[in-house]
């Protein structure tokens, strides 16, 4: 079995969370230091070329790739923010890391600004994380006042608790005060994004990792876990699992690997039925698939995504049905509503979904559920409403059984 390796989470209990100094005697902001002595783009082309360090806030994005194209943007007000709402389902890795050690998120979005020619920082974060909202307060002061963030000005945006401002245009309109909707791209953020500036949006993860990188070279972090998404990956179990907790590994490690090394196995004597990587908007895979790799392009593989890294364990007590209404009435609660397609299909499809779980539903509620599913994937305007019914045209695939026994008799 893999064993678990910390790079987002190396000081994770040890050391204090409220001290800078502990930070500091654990070799913290000695990146900072060794990236300001290094030209911008030799520091970005680490990120970029070698160290292939992937966004680890679902999209997979290459890092490096997002800083060059923000560092050439036109204009010399530039901006970064981290992306610390984490409103999937299930997904509680970025709070584990916050609360663990707030200096490597604010060292890593030190780095980027210096890279890209920010001297604006925002740190957005959901608004229920109180504690961690007060530690990267607490630590943006601390590094004030040792001038390690120099000119620049890092901030703490509290979010309201919307699921859609994972979208990172929309967390952007949330950060402008607007209205929380995701925009048109093109344009994308690196070249106009808050305030319409060159902007780089990267998640709580992908920041905690950078100091790393940057002091221990990119050859090293190539050489961990899989090739083409080096690297580790933080994954938060929850749901029928003996150990529901952050766990981090290198990203070649399997779905045995995590459900029953690191999480210790299927709670309460039952049989694994199910798990659901990445959070509520991606579908579902069988226990058949436990030897698969949980990393980027091994999940894509087999037609399933990573997502934020959040795996559910479902045991064989349920009935999967059960499960899917939560997930569907918490896509329609969170459609922000601009467009139709996602604004009526989330609402049509909770219905649905309920109506199954109670009993009520028939075929006909099947058929129309693969239609909706087909014309909200077509023409929804952003990934919340495209993926909105993930979960459940997959369970349609793998356990009709279940279906079948909760369909009204006559219509069996």
């Amino acid at each position: 079995m893999i064993k678990e390796m910390k790079i987002a989470l190396r000081n994770a209990g040890k050391i204090n969370p409220n001290s800078i100094d502990d930070y500091i005697n654990a070799d913290g902001y000695q990146a900072l230091k060794m990236a300001r002595q290094m030209d911008k783009a030799q520091l970005i082309s680490t990120l970029e070329d070698a160290g292939k360090l992937r966004g680890r806030g679902g999209a997979g994005f290459n890092t490096g790739l997002k800083w060059s194209s923000a560092f050439k943007a036109e204009g010399c007000e530039k901006y970064v923010v981290c992306n610390a709402d984490e409103g999937e389902p299930g997904t509680y890795k970025d709070r584990t890391i916050i609360e663990n050690d707030p200096h490597t998120v604010i060292e890593g979005v030190l780095i980027c600004a210096y890279a890209i020619g920010a001297k604006e920082c925002y740190i957005y974060c959901r608004g229920e994380y109180e504690h961690s909202i007060s530690l990267l307060r607490n630590a943006i002061a601390q590094a004030k006042e040792k001038g390690i963030s120099a000119e620049v000005k890092v901030r703490v945006h509290s979010g309201a608790g919307s699921y859609v401002c994972g979208e990172e245009t929309a967390l952007l309109n949330s950060l402008e005060g607007k209205r929380a909707e995701p925009r048109l791209k093109p344009p994308f953020p690196t070249t106009a994004g808050f305030r319409a500036k060159p902007t780089v949006v990267n998640n709580v993860e992908t920041f905690a990792a950078v100091p790393a990188i940057v002091e221990k070279g990119a050859e090293w972090f190539r050489a961990i876990g899989s090739p083409e998404y080096p690297g580790t990956k933080v994954f938060s179990l929850s749901g029928d699992i003996v150990h529901k907790a952050c766990f981090e590994a290198p990203t070649n490690v399997t779905l045995r690997d995590v459900i029953f090394g690191f999480g210790g196995g299927v709670a309460n004597g039952c049989k694994l039925k199910a798990i659901q990587v990445g959070g509520s908007s991606c579908g579902f895979l069988t226990p058949d698939k436990l030897d698969t790799s949980v990393d980027f392009d091994s999940m894509r593989a087999i037609g399933r995504a990573l997502g934020s890294g959040a795996i559910l364990v479902i045991d064989d007590s349920h009935n999967i049905v059960d499960i899917l209404v939560g997930i569907a009435e918490f896509f329609n609660h969170e459609s922000c509503g601009k467009c139709a397609p996602c604004r009526e299909g989330t609402l049509r499809a909770a219905q649905l979904i309920r109506n199954i779980a109670d009993g009520k539903g028939s075929k006909k509620d099947l058929e129309q559920i693969k239609d909706l599913s087909e014309m909200m994937g077509m023409s929804c305007f952003c990934p919340l409403g495209q993926s909105a019914t993930a979960a459940v045209t997959s369970a349609m695939e793998l356990f009709p059984e279940d279906f079948r026994a909760k369909i009204s008799k006559q219509e069996v």
